[in-house]
């Protein structure tokens, strides 16, 4: 049982170190004008993220929250970052639904009693963040980077490993945001290609 555990403090370690890796050329690529992410994704994940992984902690997650937690708070600091340095914040209708209904699933989670339904609510607002990314990207995929969302679907997957009870609550939401990173990173790889060198244009 102690070798399982320290197994699993391994897995966590690995995922918080891939969690700096694929943030910190991120965030430098924001730093300087190269990466302008949409801010309004950032914010929805950011803040759905730190209660998710609050929710995997009550039901015993241990080593594969703290990875969880920490993405949370750095992903706030992007958003912080994408408005403070000229991300994407060209906000249209569509935007606006994206972040209403994200924000009208937040309060569900406070009228249950189940860390399981803050997990799906906030598993469900974490993908519709990707709505004005997913727009962006096919507009302007050259802004975005493919690296960091495949780094991102690796750490989740290490999550995975490191968590030390497997339900739902605990799963649900890694298993569902390395999917959609993968998704994304290819489809930012697909639209580059369609649309050729920004040099080109």
């Amino acid at each position: 049982m102690l070798q399982l555990l320290e197994a699993k403090e391994v897995f966590s370690a690995v995922a918080i170190v891939l969690t700096f890796i694929a943030f910190g050329p991120y965030i430098l690529s924001i730093w300087r004008g190269k990466a302008r992410p949409h801010a309004f994704s950032w914010v929805i994940w950011g803040a759905g993220t730190i209660v998710v992984a609050i929710a995997q902690l009550s039901d015993m997650a241990g080593a594969g929250a703290w990875p969880i937690a920490l993405s949370g708070v750095i992903t706030i600091g992007v958003a912080a970052l994408a408005f403070l340095k000229a991300g994407d914040t060209r906000f249209l209708r569509v935007d606006w639904v994206f972040l209403l209904l994200a924000a009208s699933a937040l309060p569900l989670w406070y009228a249950t009693s189940e860390a399981l339904s803050a997990v799906v609510i906030l598993t469900f607002v974490d993908l519709l963040g990707f709505g004005p990314s997913v727009r962006k990207v096919i507009q302007l995929p050259h802004e975005e980077n493919a690296t960091f969302f495949g780094l991102g679907a690796l750490r989740n997957g290490f999550v995975l490993l490191a968590l030390e009870h497997y339900s739902w609550t605990t799963a649900l939401f890694p298993a569902a945001v390395g999917g959609a990173c993968i998704a994304f990173a290819a489809l930012i790889l697909i639209r580059r290609r369609a649309v050729g060198s920004p040099l080109a244009s």
